[in-house]
């Protein structure tokens, strides 16, 4: 039975050499990577049952109603504590969370350092001293001081300035849903923001800042949509442009290697005319390892330039693919419009998602048996033992999950991408691709999408945790330890970008052929081995492009915020708003026209399917587009009249030596 099951893998291996895997577009669908799938919704489960724990313990009654600094939760009636002298109160009347020293914050533990008490009211008014401590409890019957101290005791208690809230009490408000007085006057938070703002001296600076924020807050917002159309248009306008913007990234190269190579050698003459006999020791010392530096220099730029200039030279040809693609791709937006909502999706989806993720670790931070802190004599609650862990497994459904909803954007992207590209007459495509896409999506390809997924949560954790170790261990570790951490950080972070790469195509093969992800991502690494040129091409030339795109956009909604600004003539601050637009510009520029690299690289990885395993001939025709169309032509030509020359080369030498054999005969 062995050797026949051996007999039958060889016999299955040798058909696999010799027939290469047939690529069928849009011809199958089976769903992908089941046990992957299984083991997703399982882990989801298990995050399910960390928020249930929460809940069921009490954690989110105590996160939403608060609690005080003795175990009692507030706006109800609590049991005892064993060895907690003021628990098991009934606030069933007493429901908000009041903080004795609100400003007293831990920065580096992100907590209030304060005791807190479930009082009935906040006060809405400053409360200067002791006795109108005892006339706002008196009136509103609301106890600002420790529950054992009576409030005619308030000014003569010994133990006041403790157990009672430092004056002056700030008046205070509760917020919407968190039961928790907050002072109103955000000047209580003044260390708070020094911590955050070190660079400002003058206050006066900071309120002129905010205030020229608020004042401007409608031209922030316009600007912001004007960045968004900007992106729009230019993701269907940039086939258009991609030929000027490649060929004059091209040009700066050349001219910006060439002369900084020759500003280089130019300073290296000059300082060595510079060194002579006449300068001290010191100097001389200094003039030389100066020239010797320069040298290194210049001779590393030429060496740059020369391997850049060669790079260059052989992928001229290959620069020409790249300005196709991109004209295909503003094609495809223009067929597929609903493309440019995908960031849409994805942010949405990501900020619930985080916004439940960062609701359950709240309610695990309140959860677990209370505890006294033996240092302060008040209650902690913290989880011991196994449940402890259960924030380490949030921490991973974080990541896990975060990429599994960019990696679902890719797969849909990759899918109707697919769909345009491998359908001959686009009037048959579907109604809504993106829709379709979707659809195929959640019924076939979730399990490849979870396992590609889960493949660059697997390098992201350590390389989260080495960048946690070297932010705490600053300034304490060698200069060795600290070399090794940064370029463990720096490998997995390149390993981390190269699995995202591969993981695209590796979409790009499921949604053509419907193959499980490690087949999959085989296929599509094959493919990209035997274009690697090309690869490196689009990859350099298309993401400066790219690159270009969001100066532009950046640039214009600065421009725009200028001009805006100035006709705004009670705000002279002009520095926060601008960074602001900038910045959000920068990000939605980002955003969108990342999705225009991803269809890019879905259309790269067509057209060399669609080249290697079609000629053009009857029953063999290309999808491809008609710009890609002229692309192989065109590349065709070139190859046929570099044979026929070669050819005619050859039989010129042939000739050549014929006749010089007859010569020596004869």
């Amino acid at each position: 039975a062995y050797c026949c099951c051996t007999n039958n893998i060889k016999k299955t291996h040798i058909r696999s050499i010799q027939k290469p895997r047939e690529w069928k577009p849009l011809e199958q669908r089976k769903c992908t990577d089941i046990p992957w799938l299984l083991l997703f919704i399982l882990f989801n489960v298990g995050m399910l049952c960390i928020c249930g724990f929460a809940i069921a313990t009490g954690a989110a009654s105590r996160l939403i109603s608060g609690y005080d600094s003795y175990g009692n939760t507030c706006g109800q009636k609590n049991a005892k504590i064993p060895g907690i002298e003021l628990s098991g109160h009934d606030h069933t009347s007493r429901k908000y969370v009041f903080f004795l020293d609100p400003c007293n914050i831990d920065i580096l533990r992100r907590k209030m350092k304060s005791v807190a008490l479930c009082v009935s009211k906040c006060p809405d008014a400053e409360l200067k001293t002791y006795e109108d401590l005892t006339k706002f409890s008196t009136a509103n019957g609301s106890d600002l001081c420790s529950y054992d101290v009576q409030p005619n005791m308030y000014s003569s208690h010994p133990n006041r300035v403790t157990k009672c809230p430092t004056l002056p009490v700030h008046p205070s408000a509760s917020l919407p849903v968190f039961h928790r007085c907050i002072p109103v006057d955000i000047s209580c938070y003044a260390k708070f923001a020094e911590a955050f703002i070190t660079f400002v001296s003058d206050n006066s600076v900071v309120h002129r800042v905010i205030a020229g924020v608020m004042t401007s807050k409608d031209i922030i917002m316009g600007l912001c949509l004007l960045a968004l159309v900007l992106s729009l248009i230019l993701m269907v306008v940039i086939r258009y442009i991609s030929v000027v913007l490649v060929w004059i990234l091209t040009a700066v190269v050349v001219v910006g290697s060439i002369g900084g190579t020759g500003i280089l050698w130019w300073l290296y003459v000059d300082h060595s005319k510079s060194v002579n006999a006449s300068l001290t020791a010191l100097e001389l010392e200094v003039a030389k390892d100066n020239q010797k530096a320069l040298l290194i220099y210049a001779i590393a730029a030429t060496v740059f330039t020369v391997i850049l200039l060669l790079l260059m030279f052989f992928m001229r040809k290959r620069v020409a693919l790249t300005i196709a693609l991109f004209h295909v791709a503003g094609k495809v937006f223009t067929h597929l419009p609903l493309l440019a909502l995908q960031p849409f999706w994805t942010f949405l989806t990501l900020m619930l998602f985080w916004v439940y993720w960062i609701t359950v670790l709240l309610f695990l931070g309140s959860a677990g048996s209370p505890v006294q802190n033996n240092q302060t004599g008040l209650v902690e609650f913290k989880m011991d033992g196994p449940l402890q862990y259960m924030v380490w497994y949030h921490a991973v459904g974080l990541i896990w999950i975060s990429e599994f909803i960019l990696a679902c954007q890719q797969m849909t992207v990759a899918g109707a991408v697919v769909t345009y590209y491998f359908t001959r007459d686009k009037s048959q495509m579907p109604f809504t691709p993106i829709v379709s896409s979707v659809l195929r999506l959640m019924r076939y390809f979730l399990g490849t999408v979870v396992k590609g997924a889960f493949i660059i949560t697997l390098v992201e954790i350590p390389r989260l945790i080495l960048t946690y170790i070297h932010s705490q261990l600053k300034g304490k570790e060698n200069a060795c330890a600290r070399c090794m951490l940064k370029a463990c950080i720096c490998c997995l972070w390149c390993l981390e970008k190269c699995l995202t790469y591969l993981n695209m195509n590796a979409y790009t093969a499921t949604a053509i052929n419907s193959t499980n992800f490690c087949t999959s991502a085989r296929d599509a690494l094959f493919i990209l081995a035997e274009n690697a040129l090309r690869v490196a091409a689009i990859n350099s030339v298309g993401d400066f492009v790219l690159f270009l795109g969001k100066v532009l956009i950046v640039s214009c909604t600065a421009f725009a915020g200028v001009l805006a600004l100035n006709y705004q003539r009670e705000y002279s601050v002009w520095v926060l708003p601008l960074i602001i637009v900038c910045v959000f510009s920068f990000l939605v520029a980002h955003c969108f026209l990342s999705i225009f690299e991803i269809v890019v690289d879905v259309l790269f990885l067509c057209f060399a399917i669609d080249t290697k395993y079609n000629d053009g001939s009857p029953g063999r025709e290309y999808y491809m587009d008609k710009a890609l169309m002229e692309f192989v032509e065109n590349t065709r030509r070139a190859t046929e009249q570099y044979s026929k020359t070669e050819g005619e080369r050859q039989e010129m030498k042939a000739m050549v030596s014929l006749k010089e054999q007859l010569l020596y005969y004869f």
